[in-house]
């Protein structure tokens, strides 16, 4: 049969049915009006004989297409298969396979159709297996569509788009079963107007597939693993014995002793592989993964089609014709066109319930996606095997991250309990907790704020020591040298999942081109033929056909997309200062709040101005990043879009890299002002600075601005764990569950039969939430991150809090991914991507700012000058008082004295306030003194050394552990030599089977001669007709 011929054949009822099945064919010869109008134009090719059956007799529509020969291989017979039989579902397990209960679905496309509820009986029992089987070049619906025509159901006459739609998706069907893959449709679903594409993969297109991308398949020849020996023996075996309980029960994660050689798949060497069992030779990941290939490799040619009869098809214009020649259209631009719907690989069954078949999703639904295990390790290893190796390493890196932070964790509390221990001997809070100093301090605003004590920050004071004390400095080079040692754990743990993973040898490839590149370069190619014609209308032919190879050739430069990059830098720098302007507008309002509150009558809210300012600002600040992360990621997606990136992998990239800049800035601007600017530049009693001539810059408080940075950093962080991550991780999908749900029980009402069927495979997973990317995921990791590096030296408490949330977020995200999203497509990948570049560029920051933090936010330094330069008997009795700078009253310029002078009592003539100035009594009064500058010198100095000293240490632990483990090193050289030693065997096998049949050759040819030693003259001939005797090999 030509392969581009379409034979449709009905079988009688009673007849043997399935793909060979032998029946003889009866009916009448018919050709649909479909066909009998289409134009010659369109250089279709169909068969003109159809045999049906009558309509009253029941039976199976079989469509026979022939494949395309494919690299020599010769394609069976793709059989699209409609089975009546008596349990369908249960024959096909519910979705899983097709109606024969034997080809496996891999994979499943969805589209939407308009029907009438009339006719819905009808297109159930006929439209299973007819829009798929066609070739490339018929544009026009299959013969099982005009059956149902012919048996008088009136069909509504469909508007252009609809019918635009079917013809592409008929189109694509065709070529995707030329290139090998089975399909079957399904229209009787309980979702209505919704219909199913499922796809099967055959043994012959899953062999050239893994040869074409390279998978590194298990082979026959298994090896021993290189174990320990002596004490280290020893001590895993205890390590094993200990944590035993702590194992997932998975028969993965159990450690092994030998492993499979593996090899990139061949088919010229299949003897190499075990294919005894063929089903499970690739598993589900494998399969949905190579069809998901043939899907993006697949292309729909016709980018429109004009459905209108007679002069509606004569009215195309020059372009929609240059468009039906050039345009391609793979899966992902038919899904951003809405051809189809929706496009995923099956789950492997339910994960809860009675009677349910053991899964790998069940095992990994009690195992991983639960919260009664979160003291587990994660079955990584089950979760590379269903979900592929990008989704492995994230989760692998996501628990090297958590296990790291315990230590981490453990060293914080250290540090915060060393600073509740020596808070009674802190000299400094002391000095300001005595009330016998009596130490008055200027006004903290204009005429509505009076004098106050120094004794009545006391609070403030004691609190800043829990945080501001000797060992948050050893904390902070502590977290410098854990970021660089976590980094290096990570490579090393890479190293091994990539060995054991089959990962060594892999190297990514170019991806295909985006639909949208494809469709931006064919716009630009088409506009320069347009414009070239335009000039050169009487160009020859020749010349033409030249100019068209030229512009295929087309790609997009930096001068097509630099109005895409100049929106980009316009947009970012318009996001950026949209991110401070709100900042200082929480700023005024901290200002203006704290100046209202001054004016309270009763003293207890004097006493909690500055308490009521920071939480009432944090929380402000903490709802607006929230909500401008939102915004953000919606900006940063549409930026990266109109660049236009060719890949998908550039897409990520640059996506990412917007992402990440946008939310950083949110994140931790509020926590930049705190920490370095904010009672920097107040001026001083009598010359303050004001912003618009009426509020004055806040001030730190007296114990400095370290326990507000401690306030800001720890209410953020731990608003945006639990509202962000885990409110809206939770929330949102459960919300959107629920409505689809409604919408459901709603469309339900309208068909009363649908409600006895049991819902298929792919319509329970229709209805869950798509796949987003990871990209979410590790930005989350990543903010969370900065949290615990870069303030550190303010809030030690850091890695305990994103411990306690990362063991939530692991069993959160396993939940997320097994219950509530449909199954993302399986992504090779060997590494986390450009994500390691940012952990280490933060890793990095977070040794310069932690350096900053500690010399100019906290009184580490001001506090080490005063003992070793100024203190008299060599302690810290003194340093309040030598902080403080002395200001004369008389010199309040006019409006702002306070309005109440007499407010503690008595006449104040000095009054006291934090600076290094001179006194009022010295010649160059309030001016800098000699102190701020030996300080700034001091600050300075420490910043170099300290950033200098961590950098060393950083690098030289980098260096001192090496990237790959010995024993993996060791593993893959073993490997290989294996590898050369199996070819070389099978070199060897095939050399002396060759010099077996050259000894066979000689001893025939010496029988020819001693039987016939007359006869030389005939001897060529006679040897020769003895070397013609075939060899059975």
């Amino acid at each position: 049969m030509d392969k581009d011929e379409i034979h449709l054949r009905r079988l009688p009822a009673a007849a043997p049915w399935g793909p060979h099945g032998d029946s003889e064919f009866h009916g009448v010869d018919f050709l649909p009006d479909d066909l009998s109008e289409a134009p010659d134009e369109t250089g279709m090719r169909v068969n003109k004989k159809y045999s049906c059956l009558p309509a009253e007799e029941k039976g199976i529509h079989i469509i026979n297409i022939r494949a395309i020969e494919d690299i020599g291989y010769d394609q069976h017979e793709s059989t699209l298969l409609n089975s009546l039989s008596k349990n369908p579902d249960a024959d096909c397990k519910y979705g899983l396979y097709f109606r024969d209960g034997k080809r496996k679905v891999d994979y499943i496309l969805v589209y939407h159709y308009k029907k009438s509820s009339s006719g819905r009986a009808l297109a159930r029992r006929t439209h299973h297996n007819d829009t798929s089987a066609r070739s490339t070049k018929q544009d026009h619906p299959l013969p099982g569509k005009s059956v149902q025509l012919e048996m008088g159901e009136s069909e509504p006459p469909a508007d252009s788009h609809e019918d635009d739609k079917r013809f592409r998706r008929e189109e694509y069907e065709g070529n995707l079963v030329e290139a090998g893959l089975e399909l079957e449709h399904d229209e009787d679903t309980k979702i209505h107007g919704v219909g199913f594409v499922k796809i099967h993969a055959p043994w012959n297109v899953l062999c050239r597939e893994a040869e074409f991308l390279k998978l590194k398949m298990p082979t026959k020849k298994m090896y021993q693993i290189n174990q320990t020996h002596g004490l280290l023996k020893k001590i895993n075996s205890v390590i094993q014995k200990i944590t035993e309980p702590i194992q997932p029960k998975v028969a993965e994660h159990k450690p092994q002793t030998v492993k499979r050689l593996s090899y990139p798949f061949s088919r010229e060497k299949q003897h190499l592989f075990d294919l005894s069992d063929r089903d499970s030779f690739f598993d589900s990941k494998t399969r949905s993964t190579i069809v998901y290939e043939i899907l993006k490799r697949t292309t729909c040619t016709k980018a429109k089609y004009s459905m209108g009869k007679g002069e509606g098809r004569k009215k195309e214009t020059t372009l929609l014709n240059k468009r039906r020649k050039c345009g391609k259209y793979g899966i992902t631009s038919l899904l951003a066109n809405g051809v189809y719907s929706a496009a995923y690989p099956l789950h492997d069954g339910d994960y809860e319930g009675e009677n349910v078949e053991p899964n790998d999703r069940k095992l990994l639904c009690e195992e991983w996606a639960s919260y009664g295990v979160f003291y587990k390790y994660q079955p990584i290893d089950l979760v590379r095997k269903y979900f592929g190796e990008k989704i492995g390493l994230y989760f692998a890196w996501l628990g090297v991250y958590t296990q790291m932070l315990i230590p981490a964790s453990i060293v914080g509390i250290i540090v915060f309990l060393y600073g509740c221990a020596t808070v009674d001997e802190n000299i400094p809070s002391m000095e300001m907790c005595d009330q016998r100093n009596n130490i008055t301090m200027c006004p903290l605003c204009d005429r509505t704020c009076s004098y106050w004590k120094m004794s009545s920050a006391c609070a403030t004071a004691r609190a800043s020591h829990l945080f501001d004390n000797p060992a948050t400095v050893f904390f902070s080079v502590f977290m410098a040298l854990w970021a660089a040692t976590f980094m290096e754990h990570w490579k090393r743990k890479q190293m091994r999942l990539n060995y054991r993973w089959d990962l060594t040898g892999f190297e990514e490839e170019e991806d295909h081109p985006r639909a949208e590149y494809e469709a931006k370069v064919l716009e630009k190619s088409l506009r320069k033929e347009h414009k070239h014609k335009e000039k050169h209308r009487y160009f020859p032919e020749e010349a033409a056909n030249k100019w068209r190879q030229r512009t295929d050739k087309e790609k997009l430069t930096w001068k097509d997309r630099f109005p895409a990059y100049l929106t980009n830098f316009v947009g970012i720098i318009f996001m950026v200062g949209l991110t401070f302007a709100i900042v200082f507008g929480v700023i005024i309002y901290r200002i203006s709040t704290a100046a209202a509150l001054a004016i309270s009558s009763t003293p207890s809210g004097r006493s909690s101005v500055r308490v009521t300012v920071t939480a009432t600002a944090v929380i402000i600040n903490l709802v607006v990043i929230i909500i401008l992360d939102e915004v953000y990621g919606c900006i940063a997606r549409w930026l990266t879009q109109i660049e236009v990136p060719k890949t998908d992998k550039n897409f990520e990239e640059r996506l990412i890299f917007k992402a990440f800049l946008l939310k950083f800035v949110n994140a931790y601007t509020p926590i930049f002002y705190v920490a370095f600017f904010k009672g920097r530049f107040v001026g001083r009693p009598g010359d303050y600075v004001y912003i618009f001539h009426s509020f004055r810059m806040e001030e730190c408080a007296p114990g400095g601005c370290l326990m507000e940075l401690c306030i800001q950093l720890s209410i953020i962080m731990l608003g945006k764990q639990l509202i962000q991550n885990n409110l809206f991780e939770i929330g949102i999908p459960k919300m959107k569950k629920f409505i689809r749900y409604m919408k459901l029980k709603r469309r339900r009402s309208l068909d009363h039969e649908e409600h006895v069927k049991k819902k298929q495979r792919y319509e329970v997973d229709y209805n869950l939430e798509p796949f987003a990317g990871l990209t979410p995921e590790y930005m989350e990791m990543i903010i969370q991150f900065g949290f615990v590096t870069l303030f550190v030296a303010s809030f030690p408490l850091a890695p305990l809090f994103a411990l306690l949330n990362n063991i939530i977020e692991i069993r959160l995200d396993a939940k997320k991914f097994v219950t509530e999203l449909r199954r993302p497509v399986a992504v090779r990948a060997k590494d986390i991507g450009i994500w390691y570049n940012i952990l280490r560029g933060i890793g990095k920051l977070a040794v310069i700012i932690n350096a900053f933090v500690i010399s100019f936010t906290s009184d580490f330094i001001p506090r080490l000058v005063y003992l070793y330069m100024y203190s008299e008997n060599g302690t810290m009795h003194g340093f309040v008082n030598h902080t403080l700078s002395s200001f004369n009253v008389s010199d309040f310029q006019a409006g702002t004295a306070p309005n109440d002078p007499m407010d503690l009592g008595y006449e104040v003539q000095i009054c006291r306030y934090k600076d290094y100035r001179e006194p009022p009594w010295s010649e160059n009064k309030y001016d800098i003194s000699k102190d701020f500058w030996a300080v700034l010198a001091a600050r300075l100095a420490f910043v170099i050394v300290f950033q200098n000293l961590v950098m060393f240490m950083s690098d030289f632990v980098d260096w001192i552990i090496p990237d790959i483990p010995k024993d993996i090193s060791q593993q893959i050289h073993k490997e290989k030599v294996l590898m050369v030693e199996v070819f070389m065997r099978e070199e060897q096998g095939k050399l002396q089977m060759l010099e077996t049949w050259k000894d066979k050759d000689k001893k025939k040819g010496e029988n020819c001669n001693n039987h016939s030693p007359r006869l030389s003259g005939s001897h060529t001939g006679s040897l020769s007709s003895c070397h013609s005797y075939p060899v059975d090999v």
